[in-house]
């Protein structure tokens, strides 16, 4: 991809999740959780078609769940190259925001055409996520108390100074017990798992290492972070039920097969942002005032591996023009 070309991509995707926080960030705490989806599906594919791109949505948001998306196939961009593959999830914790909680963010990727893996048969995989210092001394199938002494050995901790993050569900109090034992500490979050990988990558977070199952979607989101960030996330397939195993079996998917972050996006020119809805560890949520509204977000390139924080204040014009009250 062209070098200014290029520039210019990774920040008009800051505009992209800054307006898909705005309009998603009034429903916050208002228990409707499609009503905030919908509102940040609309600002993202608004802002999407203004970015001089041919962009082609390969995940969308809403197979698993049925809400409201961007769908697989459609195309977003106003010119006709650079041709790219994009993956979104508009809200990254839409339960989270629903409810008011804190660490949910809008996310979107993009990298060059063809790079992304697609999922479309099976939506869950069991993955690990950590950042630069311990990518090379991760193994899929260790068991959880090799791969947490390799961790801690890797950045220079005991196990007991680690923290785990992974989503809080009945399918992992097995995990979660493997972890005890091991002497680790564990963050459980309700939903949110793009943000859970991306702060196991971030120094600063006080995470260091995602583990379980989650969304295969939010997996390719999280790769593209991860590959800006020098991370590595390890992960396989997980069918939930007989008819995703059938669609394995029907279209002679390897499900015994371990992927990584690279696998998962190999393009050689990566992006990444996202901007926090609600405040968490990652980054602050959208603080609404009398004329406007201030919100953090975070934009990566994996070519030039450099990562920007982006604080803004939005005026009412801005406002204005993302549909947003500010009253």
């Amino acid at each position: 991809m062209d070098r200014q070309i290029g520039r210019d991509i990774a920040l008009e995707l800051v505009r992209v999740t800054e307006a898909a926080a705005l309009r998603a960030g009034r429903w916050m705490g208002r228990g409707q959780k499609e009503s905030a989806d919908q509102a940040a599906v609309d600002a993202m594919r608004m802002v999407l078609n203004t970015i001089p791109m041919d962009g082609v949505v390969v995940i969308g948001e809403g197979a698993k769940d049925k809400a409201p998306m961007l769908f697989e196939g459609e195309h977003l961009g106003c010119a006709e190259e650079p041709k790219t593959d994009i993956a979104v999830d508009p809200i990254d914790g839409t339960r989270l925001l629903s409810q008011g909680m804190a660490n949910s963010i809008a996310t979107v990727a993009v990298a060059e055409r063809g790079s992304m893996f697609e999922s479309p048969y099976v939506v869950y995989m069991d993955k690990i996520a950590v950042g630069a210092a311990a990518a090379h001394v991760i193994e899929f199938d260790a068991p959880v108390e090799t791969n947490l002494a390799n961790i801690a050995k890797a950045l220079d901790k005991d196990v007991r100074d680690l923290a785990v993050v992974m989503l809080d569900r009945p399918r992992h109090e097995a995990l979660a017990d493997q972890v005890r034992n091991a002497g680790a500490r564990i963050r459980f979050i309700t939903d949110g798992d793009v943000a859970g990988a991306v702060m196991a990558a971030t120094p600063g977070t006080g995470i260091d290492v995602l583990m379980g199952i989650g969304g295969a979607p939010e997996a390719v989101v999280a790769a593209c972070a991860l590959r800006c960030i020098g991370g590595q996330m390890l992960c396989r397939l997980w069918p939930r039920n007989e008819d995703e195993w059938a669609a394995v079996r029907a279209h002679d998917i390897d499900a015994t097969r371990v992927l990584t972050a690279e696998d998962l996006v190999h393009g050689d020119d990566v992006f990444f942002a996202a901007t926090g809805i609600t405040d968490g560890e990652l980054l602050k949520g959208v603080h609404y005032f009398g004329e406007g509204a201030t919100t953090q977000s975070i934009v990566m390139r994996s070519r030039t591996g450099t990562i920007r924080k982006v604080d803004a204040i939005h005026r009412p014009a801005k406002l204005d023009l993302y549909g947003i009250p500010v009253d």
